[in-house]
């Protein structure tokens, strides 16, 4: 029997490098926390792998951003690079989402049937609705950092699109509920 993950993990793997990063950015500067932010990254992605042999695709991504636009912050001296990877990552999960929907792939089937079984038309329209909202969180995030202060971006950033983010994940629960299906009335082995 496989052993489950410890609670602790997953929240400690997506939410410490940004808790990392907000703690340097008003210690010190958004450059130096943009150091932090990527040391932090690397850790969560070296801990993911020790602890359950296997590093989640979307935080290998993530990763691979963050190193590539906190590298070119860095290198650069230049804020707007780490500005802009929230849009990217962002518009990356619409383009890939909607892409996948456009094929008939409804990507986030695999990703979540571990906890949900839906009927298809429930994974297509909560694909759907997915992509579109990160469509908007990447234009919400290009206009923020374009139009405010690194002050109100950070913020926005940290507080903001994190809420934003998981009040958006709660409206999808009625959706969730009115499409979910029981695997055995399916005939459907469980995780499919």
């Amino acid at each position: 029997m496989e052993k489950k993950p410890p609670a602790w993990l997953r929240p400690a793997i997506e939410y410490g490098p940004l808790g990392i990063f907000l703690v340097a950015y008003y210690k010190v500067d958004l450059i130096s926390a943009t150091g932090w932010f990527m040391a932090a990254t690397a850790v969560a992605l070296a801990v993911s792998y020790i602890v359950e042999r296997r590093v989640p695709i979307v935080l290998v991504v993530t990763a691979v951003i963050v190193m590539v636009f906190g590298g070119l912050t860095l290198l650069l001296d230049d804020e707007r690079f780490i500005k802009m990877k929230p849009t990217i990552v962002q518009a990356l999960f619409a383009v890939v989402l909607l892409g996948g929907l456009a094929l008939g792939k409804p990507l986030l089937r695999p990703l979540f049937s571990a906890a949900w079984s839906l009927t298809d038309r429930g994974w297509n329209l909560l694909t759907l609705r997915f992509g579109l909202f990160f469509a908007v969180m990447a234009v919400a995030n290009e206009i923020v950092w374009r139009t405010q202060s690194t002050d109100f971006w950070v913020n926005y950033k940290i507080f903001g699109a994190l809420a934003i983010t998981f009040a958006f994940t709660a409206c999808q629960a009625p959706l969730i509920s009115r499409y979910q299906v029981d695997p055995e009335e399916t005939g459907s082995p469980e995780g499919d």
